[in-house]
């Protein structure tokens, strides 16, 4: 990518892959603080960019999706001649694309210059926000932003907007406390749990076992899944118990995520393909969907998927291979304590508050616990 310089002694100048006479230079270390980019498809244009001063325009300082539009495969110029005069920048072509250094008082394309520098601050605010290591509060909120913008549709799939809000205050926490690493976990829990409740899901409706909303989850069901991961983050993020405590608190936020995951993906498969369902408490053949039952179809599934995640979440240096391991047993550990708990008391009289949520609750607070007593047992 070359550099064009705008000068009052220079009569022509034109892109360095046109046919016209050209001034370039190598990179320049002054940046244009403000320029105009206009093009027109029109059989003629003429467009005035006055200047007070000249300034070199470095390509390679824009945005990459702007300076990709001048490289020579991208955007062939045709006999584009531009004529300098102290006054400002004339142009006329076939094919128009007109590069001129502006001052703060240009009279014409203002539009142009400031739709230039907002998408250009814009970019740099959100690469910040993405490089910033250690993360801060800006760079969270920033990159979560973006993250949620783009990936809008595929959140719908399995959040309600309400449950898409506070997703956002979740993931904010979590990449101010564990950095995009431990978002890109939260994001895996979340697809392969959508992919997991949205399997079979009419026949689910059918037999009255799916989730309420198509499988769409509100904010009751992101605070029960991520409550502990939540008070992970948080503690991470305050310091408590100090620098050394700090990859335990990660390592309970995977086991917290890998619990739950396990859980959702053994429940949503059993509900799908389990042959036989037994009641957890008495080993009684139940109906599929009945609280507290389980299934060997969803319990090999849920194990898989805590394998997955585990492994995952070593792969994105969040554990070690013993904190993956640890992840894998505490998640089973709690999964069968929270299908106890569902068999037993849950529906009962004077347990009416233990619906789902406050259950899942349980489930990934004990998953995170037993993750730090093995890790400090261990240790």
């Amino acid at each position: 990518m070359a550099s064009l310089t705008v000068s009052p002694q220079l009569k022509y100048f034109n892109h360095p892959h046109s046919n016209c006479c050209c001034n370039t230079t190598g990179r320049s270390s002054a940046l244009l603080p403000h320029f105009a980019i206009c093009s027109s498809r029109r059989s003629s244009t003429r467009s005035n960019i006055h200047c007070n001063n000249a300034h070199p325009l470095d390509l390679n300082s824009l945005p990459p999706f702007l300076a990709f539009q001048f490289s020579q495969s991208q955007l062939p110029l045709k006999r584009t001649q531009i004529f300098v005069q102290q006054s400002g920048v004339h142009s006329r072509s076939s094919n128009n694309v007109h590069v001129g250094c502006c001052s703060s008082g240009s009279r014409n394309n203002g539009w142009e210059v400031m739709s230039v520098r907002v998408v250009k601050g814009l970019w740099e605010s959100i690469r910040g926000a993405f490089l910033a290591n250690p993360p801060t509060w800006e760079s969270a909120i920033v990159a979560n932003a973006t993250i949620f913008l783009v990936g809008a549709q595929l959140l719908r799939a399995g959040l309600t907007g309400t449950g898409i809000a506070h997703a956002f205050v979740l993931a904010v926490l979590t990449w101010r406390a564990f950095a995009g690493q431990g978002l890109l976990l939260a994001a895996i829990f979340f697809i392969m749990g959508t992919a997991a409740t949205k399997v079979k899901i009419k026949q689910k409706e059918v037999e009255r076992t799916a989730e309420k909303r198509k499988g769409r989850r509100g904010p009751a069901s992101v605070w029960g899944s991520g409550s502990a991961g939540t008070l992970c983050a948080l503690a991470s993020i305050a310091g408590y118990g100090g620098p050394s405590f700090s990859p335990v608190w990660k390592l309970a936020f995977v086991a917290s995520f890998c619990t739950k995951l396990s859980d959702t993906v053994s429940s949503e498969i059993g509900k799908a393909y389990g042959k036989t369902t037994y009641l957890v408490s008495t080993l009684q053949i139940v109906p599929r969907g009945t609280e507290g039952a389980v299934s060997i179809e969803g319990t090999a599934a849920g194990l898989v998927a805590s394998f997955l995640f585990s492994g995952a979440a070593y792969a994105l240096n969040q554990v070690d291979v013993q904190g993956a391991v640890i992840c894998v047993i505490a998640s089973q550990i709690a999964n069968l304590f929270e299908s106890y708990v569902g068999a037993l008391l849950q529906g009962q009289s004077g347990y009416e508050w233990l619906n789902n949520d406050a259950v899942n609750i349980l489930n990934v607070t004990l998953g995170a616990t037993l993750s730090i007593i093995s890790r400090s047992l261990m240790s």
